[in-house]
């Protein structure tokens, strides 16, 4: 049988050990990403901070398991799981699909009293913000093709044949989701939204980044930095310190 701790430790990695005081920082994976995506993230603020990384299913470890294909249902789950914690203030971080995934979260918990002060959504167009794009609906060789033109695997997984076949059912999984999602345009969340994007990203304009700014009652701030989808692999430690600013006032704040 499995249990509620045997779930969490499913869907919610901790690669360093944290304060018993420690805020939180959770951090959501592209589409295709796995959770060891952001160990160098938790390497760099534990203990300080409880850094907890998603696992969705279907990949590395629990690659046997289905991915789930629709963003919303994927949302809930993830509240599921952060609601099963002890309450600590925290800070959301998700990149491309996970900033979709975040947002989507941070309101479902805020619905129940809870949810992060933050949400930092790095590589992802505002969430009513929408694009024709079909890239689950492609052959393997045309996700493969997306993937080389976002520069969003290395090269050497690119040539491996037996790596890709494992990685692909992911992808196509996580790109129906993201490509299927809509979000309200009345959908806000309380709390503050911190924008991150790359000047040459070819999913999201810097004015589509800005229409953020619509689904946020909080504080609104958007950064810019050159490069493409991936600009945050370029900029580690810019990216770092924004994360460091949003954790410095959960430090301060009460549990919620």
């Amino acid at each position: 049988m499995t249990t509620a701790d045997d779930t969490g430790a499913l869907w919610l990695r901790r690669y360093h050990p944290a304060d018993a005081d420690a805020v939180r920082l959770v951090c959501f994976p592209h589409a295709g990403g796995a959770a060891s995506f952001y160990h160098p993230v938790s390497a760099r603020f534990a203990p300080a901070a409880e850094v907890l990384s998603l696992q969705y299913p279907g990949r590395q470890d629990r690659r046997k398991e289905p991915c789930v294909e629709d963003l919303g249902r994927l949302a809930d789950l993830v509240t599921e799981q952060l609601l099963a914690l002890d309450d600590r203030p925290s800070v959301f971080f998700g990149h491309s699909m996970g900033a979709a995934l975040a947002f989507e979260t941070a309101w479902r918990l805020e619905q129940k009293g809870a949810g992060p002060l933050t949400v930092i959504a790095s590589g992802r167009r505002g969430p009513s913000t929408t694009r024709a794009e079909e890239v689950h609906l492609r052959d393997d060789d045309g996700i493969v093709a997306e993937m080389k033109r976002l520069n969003g695997t290395a090269a050497g997984v690119l040539g491996d044949e037996e790596i890709l076949r494992m990685a692909l059912p992911a992808l196509r999984g996580d790109y129906r989701a993201i490509e299927t999602y809509s979000c309200p345009p009345d959908r806000r969340v309380r709390c503050g939204i911190t924008v991150l994007t790359g000047d040459g990203d070819p999913l999201t304009t810097v004015e589509e980044a800005e229409r953020w700014q619509d689904h946020t009652e909080g504080p609104f701030r958007l950064r810019v930095f050159t490069g493409g989808h991936f600009f945050l692999t370029q900029h580690l430690t810019a990216v770092n310190g924004e994360i460091a600013d949003a954790l410095a006032p959960a430090r301060s704040a009460p549990a919620s």
